[in-house]
C-alpha cells in the first residue's frame, strides 16, 4: 500500500531512510519548518533554512521516488525571540510561491508563553493574508492540553479562519476530541517513547473514526522512526481494518487536506522515480 507521511523532518534523516520509506510504500512526504536543535543566530540563516527545504530536499526526495512538500515558519521553541521572529516572518513571502509549499507551519506552543502566542498569532496573520494552510504545533506532555486549548481558542476567535484548512498536530488520547470538535483537522505523531505509539492511533481511530484524522513519525533530530507509518499500517490490518480504511487515513487524508494549498504539485500518478513509473493507488 502507498502512503504519505504528513509530517517528518527529513533535513535531520539520512539517505538509507529514504530508501527504506520507499521500498515501503511511501510516495510523498510533508516537511514542516523546525528547530535545527540549537537556536539560530539570525534571519540569513532561516533563509537558507527555506532554500534548503524548497530547493535542496525535494531533489534528494525524488532520486527515491519520493515527493517532497514543506511547510515554513520560525519554530515555537525559537519564538521566545519576538525580534528575531518577526525577521523571519518578514521574508517568508519570498518562498511561498515555490512549488510544493504548503502553508505556514509548524507554528504553536513550547512552554505556553506570551511571546510564543504573540508570534503564533502573528505567522496566523500571515497565513490569513496571503490564503496559505495553517499547520499547529501543541506542546509536549504535562503542558500539552492547556497548550492546545490556547491554540485551540486563539483560532477560534478568528472568523477569518477555516477549521477546515487547519492542522492541529500531536494531539493524543486527551487533546484529539477537542480539535475535532472543533472542526479542525489532527494529526496523531508517532513516536517509539513519548507522543503516541501505532497502537495507541488505532485505539483513536476505532474510538473517533477515519474523518479529518491522520498520522505521521515526525521523524526529528530525538529518538524517532521514520518507519513508524509502516507499523501503523500494520497495526491497522492486524487489528481488522479493511484496505479502504487504510488508505483514507495514510492517504486520502493527507491527500485532501494538502490539495487545498495553492502550490500543492503531488500527482499521484506522476513519474514518481524519473523512469516513467506511474503509480495506481
Amino acid at each position: 500500500m502507498f502512503y504519505i507521511d504528513p509530517h517528518i523532518h527529513m533535513v535531520s534523516r539520512i539517505t538509507d531512510d529514504y530508501v527504506r520509506m520507499s521500498r515501503a510504500g511511501c510516495v510523498a512526504v510533508s516537511e514542516p519548518a523546525f528547530w535545527a536543535g540549537f537556536d539560530r543566530g539570525s534571519a540569513e540563516a532561516f533563509r537558507d533554512y527555506f532554500r534548503q527545504l524548497t530547493e535542496f530536499e525535494p531533489k534528494r526526495a525524488a532520486q527515491f521516488g519520493i515527493h517532497h512538500l514543506c511547510w515554513l515558519c520560525i519554530n515555537a521553541k525559537e519564538a521566545e525571540n519576538v525580534a528575531l521572529s518577526r525577521e523571519v516572518i518578514s521574508i517568508i513571502p519570498d518562498f511561498l510561491d515555490r512549488p510544493g509549499v504548503l502553508g505556514i507551519g509548524e507554528i504553536g506552543l513550547n512552554k505556553n508563553t506570551k511571546n510564543e502566542a504573540t508570534i503564533f498569532l502573528e505567522h496566523v496573520e500571515l497565513a490569513i493574508r496571503t490564503d496559505e494552510l495553517i499547520l499547529a504545533h501543541t506542546p509536549h506532555l504535562e503542558d500539552k492540553l492547556k497548550g492546545t486549548r490556547m491554540i485551540l481558542d486563539m483560532l477560534k476567535s478568528d472568523r477569518r479562519i477555516s477549521p477546515q484548512r487547519v492542522l492541529i498536530d500531536h494531539v493524543e488520547e486527551h487533546t484529539i476530541q477537542l480539535a475535532l470538535d472543533a472542526g479542525f483537522w489532527v494529526g496523531m505523531t508517532l513516536y517509539p517513547l513519548t507522543k503516541c505509539t501505532p497502537e495507541r492511533a488505532v485505539d483513536m481511530v476505532e474510538r473517533y473514526g477515519r474523518d479529518r484524522i491522520m498520522a505521521n513519525s515526525a521523524g526529528d533530530w530525538g529518538h524517532s522512526n521514520p518507519m513508524n507509518m509502516p507499523d501503523f499500517i500494520r497495526a491497522l490490518r492486524t487489528r481488522g481494518h479493511d484496505h479502504a480504511t487504510i488508505r483514507k487515513l495514510v492517504y486520502d487524508n493527507p491527500l485532501a487536506f494538502f490539495s487545498q494549498a495553492k502550490q500543492f504539485n503531488f500527482n499521484p500518478n506522476g513519474d514518481r522515480r524519473g523512469k516513467g513509473l506511474a503509480l495506481s493507488v
